[in-house]
């Protein structure tokens, strides 16, 4: 069986932000199989049709996206909705031609936030998701009280019960991506 190549994508430019620490920690303890790079979409601007040219940050992220078999997506929640950095990205990505980056690709989905974790900003992106024909696992998900001491004075995640929720769900989401790719197969 062939390795999966994840791409983690956080909607928090922070280099310590406690999505990227989620990622970070989903990268460390990937399931064997399994291989999480995360993108870094600190130099990629605001997605504008009137831009000719795409900027080589765009154009490193859309390839990492076109290669990667799924994506995880660290949910960071502004408002009560996404953070613009996120639905940024796939902005940029759904605007290739036919959205052949993204349809049919596997997603999974984790967030870290206040009060309710990032239920909220997780369901709007979800949203967004079906437009983009993205296969969102639906279960387990992760939403982590970033205030709560699940993180340490560094942002490590040190929180037991979302280490094992994390890795609940990349395992549910290894056997969900090799589903999803064996029936995009088949349908080929």
């Amino acid at each position: 069986m062939k390795t999966i190549k994840v791409l983690g994508i956080c909607g928090s430019l922070r280099r310590q932000s406690t999505n990227m620490n989620l990622l970070r920690y989903a990268q460390e303890h990937a399931p064997s199989g399994m291989q999480i790079e995360i993108a870094d979409l600190s130099a990629v601007p605001f997605y504008n049709a009137d831009i000719a040219e795409k900027p080589a940050a765009v154009q490193t992220l859309l390839s990492k996206i076109g290669e990667a078999d799924a994506l995880l997506l660290a949910c960071t929640e502004y408002n009560y909705s996404m953070a613009p950095a996120l639905k940024n990205a796939l902005d940029w990505a759904s605007r290739e031609p036919d959205n052949h980056l993204m349809v049919g690709k596997p997603a999974a989905i984790m967030g870290a936030g206040g009060g309710m974790g990032t239920s909220r900003a997780q369901y709007h992106l979800r949203q967004v998701c079906v437009f983009l024909d993205l296969h969102v696992l639906n279960k387990p998900e992760v939403f982590c009280n970033a205030f709560s001491g699940s993180f340490d004075q560094n942002g490590k995640l040190v929180d037991e019960r979302i280490q094992e929720l994390i890795s609940t769900q990349l395992s549910a989401f290894q056997s969900w991506t090799n589903k999803v790719c064996a029936t995009e197969k088949s349908i080929a």
